[in-house]
């Protein structure tokens, strides 16, 4: 438990901080598995249609901090191998 009045607020603020994280990274793995769902399904048009969004969702996690730009980048890297692979 808490001490000051101070920590009591962060405690506070980072369990709201912690689900809106929670909330982001759950999107983002739902975008990313629909699109290796239909690569593996064959369905490449599919696939090429999402990749914008998850770039795009990879890109705003790492403005809103919740994944590194390192992070963001690798796994951009590996889905357009991905799907440049495909047949």
């Amino acid at each position: 438990m808490p001490n000051t009045k101070s920590a009591e607020r962060r405690m506070r603020s980072n369990e709201r901080k912690h689900l809106h994280n929670r909330s982001i990274i759950s999107s983002l793995r739902k975008t990313e598995k629909g699109l290796r769902e239909s690569l593996s399904a064959g369905k490449k048009a599919d696939a090429t249609k999402s990749l914008p969004d998850v770039l795009s969702a990879l890109d705003k996690a790492v403005k809103s901090r919740v994944i590194t730009r390192a992070t963001a980048n690798r796994k951009k890297s590996r889905i357009t191998l991905a799907l440049n692979r495909a047949k």
